[in-house]
């Protein structure tokens, strides 16, 4: 039994259909997003009755109910509850043509750069009328009060603000493509000695409009849920391609579960949005629904395993614990409603964890990825991620990843491994995680960094940052004075005019060997000048008024050798102060950097030679 027709649809008729509610979306569908450049290319299209694809369409009132709304732009109050058929695939194009052609009111849309606006459509029918290859200029997008403006909006070019307006300049609005007559007896009202010139545009363009038929693939109430939802992946892989999240988000639906009013929440079917308690935490404000997704799925196929290996299953017989998109896209409905609320606390016991290791903004943090295998890994634990041994173990995996920059690129085979890995840890001090193996830091990697988008320079900051570095001028710990929203940067120690006028070589002074956090008042008094210098002006400030030796810890909370500092000695600071970042680096990866790699003297007269 065949469970789709081909058909061939009539514009106006799907318009009207849309326009009254007969045919809505699925509300798991996503919002319209074409930008006013593909509704101009469209409207272009159909003047020219080029072919702009087909249209899939299902019957309700089969075994797969998916809530439903109207197309954007139509009121939900003024159209019915129950629609006969539902969208799967066209909704930008059909959106578009409503909008512009079957509703008078401005179409919500965008520039090409995201910035919304508001648009209404014309025709300018004398160069309508010039040709077909000047149909794509006779187009015209104007303002909500159909206008447009020149001389950075203060001088009106064109406007259409009344029906006398439009006729007289000979604009033809799309809003009237589909019931022309009325416009059409304005224009012998207010323009008769066009009403010729109409008639070649109504038979050229409007007539096209009319007479445009759309393919339309309908797929019958009886299609399975499975089919339906294999249906809309398949044919929504061009355009705007739908994310993993959309994905399910069908799949869920098919089977009675908004997973968009989980996410987002709903105020019209009062649902809480897991999103917003998300980010209620400064760190968790960036965690993304694919990111839950993804968390769930390892903990799903975790057990998933466990319970083929109990079930004495050997080999390819044992389902592999999974982050990869395919095992995210086959997560079932009951496996999200089990794990959803214990991943969320595990998300929120991750963001402790992070806390504890210094991390207190969410620009800190060197990688996103980082936290889906945490955050599974806390789920499980629960509170006993806090017993020192744990804590200790856990701690290193995590400065494993950032220092040896391990969660970079593609990383979801090295997130399935860690959860299994690290659980093993807890348990067997002998089951060391890959990650924890893997890593390694060349300490010729301290002289290449140099950009703070970096993993491994984020987490060097953080490791300085929580030894208690203090500011140079401002009493408090960086961290402290962060937090009562002190402007802060990390600054050059040596200054980038010092280092310039002795002929360093950025390469070298623009290292993170030679940077620090401080606040941004104490760069401006450190200004261009050598430490000895700054120093000496810093510590006789009337407001600070700190001896050698209080100033000296300072700097040694921050790493920096005071001796070399105070000297203006740049390479053997340089050096001491190198030798002092590996150490705290190799603290936090429980392992010594790579042997060999350096501690040579030269790397200082080697730039001054380049």
């Amino acid at each position: 039994m065949t469970t789709f027709d081909s058909t061939k649809r009539s514009l106006p008729e799907l318009l009207k259909d849309i326009t009254t509610g007969k045919i809505q979306l699925p509300d798991f569908q996503r919002g319209w997003v074409w930008d006013d450049d593909h509704v101009q290319s469209l409207l272009v299209s159909i003047a020219r009755s080029f072919p702009v694809g087909a249209v899939m369409l299902m019957e309700t009132g089969g075994e797969v109910r998916f809530e439903t709304r109207p197309v954007e732009g139509i009121d939900p109050d003024k159209v019915t509850k129950s629609p006969d058929q539902l969208i799967l695939d066209g909704q930008q194009r059909l959106t578009s043509l409503t909008q512009a052609v079957g509703l008078d009111t401005p179409v919500n849309t965008r520039t090409s750069k995201g910035k919304p606006i508001k648009r209404h459509y014309y025709f300018d029918i004398r160069t309508a009328l010039e040709g077909e290859d000047r149909l794509e200029d006779a187009v015209i997008a104007v303002d909500e009060h159909r206008q447009t403006r020149k001389n950075f909006g203060r001088d009106v070019d064109i406007d259409l603000s009344t029906r006398q307006l439009e006729c007289e300049q000979l604009y033809f609005p799309c809003d009237k493509l589909l019931s022309p007559n009325d416009w059409a007896g304005d224009l012998f009202k207010y323009n008769k000695d066009e009403i010729g010139t109409y008639f070649q545009f109504q038979e050229k363009v409007i007539s096209a409009f009319s007479a445009y038929q759309l393919p339309v693939i309908e797929l019958k109430k009886e299609t399975s849920k499975e089919a339906v939802c294999l249906v809309f992946e398949k044919v929504n892989t061009g355009g705007v391609q739908l994310s993993v999240f959309e994905l399910i988000t069908a799949s869920y639906a098919a089977e009675g579960y908004n997973l968009r009013d989980d996410w987002f929440g709903s105020d019209i079917r009062k649902v809480a949005s897991r999103k917003a308690r998300f980010e209620a935490h400064e760190l968790l404000r960036d965690v993304q629904s694919t990111d839950l997704l993804q968390a769930i799925t390892l903990l799903h196929t975790r057990e998933r395993k466990l319970d083929d290996l109990r079930a004495g299953k050997t080999g390819k017989q044992v389902r592999p614990v999974s982050a990869k998109r395919a095992s995210v896209l086959d997560l079932p409905l009951e496996a999200y409603r089990r794990w959803a609320d214990a991943v969320e606390r595990g998300f929120i016991e991750a963001s402790y964890f992070l806390k504890g290791e210094c991390f207190y903004s969410r620009r800190e943090l060197p990688y996103a990825t980082q936290l889906v295998p945490l955050a599974a890994v806390m789920t499980l634990l629960g509170k006993r991620w806090r017993e020192p041994r744990i804590h200790a173990k856990l701690s290193r995996w995590f400065w494993s990843g950032v220092l040896g920059e391990l969660y970079g690129g593609a990383v979801e085979t090295r997130i399935a491994l860690d959860l299994e890995e690290l659980m093993n840890w807890f348990e067997d001090d002998a089951e060391l995680p890959r990650t924890v193996i893997d890593a390694s830091f060349d300490p010729t990697r301290l002289e290449s960094l140099r950009s703070r988008n970096s993993a491994a320079y984020k987490g060097i900051n953080v490791l300085i940052l929580r030894e208690g570095a203090e500011d140079f001028f401002w009493k408090g710990d960086i961290q402290y004075l962060d937090n009562q929203g002190v402007e802060l940067d990390i600054h050059h120690i040596f200054p980038r005019a010092w280092c310039q006028a002795q002929g360093l070589s950025y390469r070298v002074y623009d290292s993170i060997i030679n940077k620090t956090p401080i606040s941004a008042r104490t760069n401006r008094m450190i200004g261009g000048d050598a430490p000895s210098a700054y120093l000496a002006r810093l510590q006789g400030h009337q407001q600070v008024q700190l001896d050698d030796g209080a100033m000296n810890a300072i700097l040694e909370g921050h790493r920096i050798p005071a001796e070399t500092l105070r000297a203006d000695d740049f390479d053997a600071f340089y050096q001491q102060r190198k030798r002092r970042l590996l150490e705290i680096i190799e603290k936090a990866m429980g392992k010594k950097s790579l042997v060999g790699s350096d501690e040579g003297g030269d790397v200082v007269e080697d730039a001054l030679i380049q």
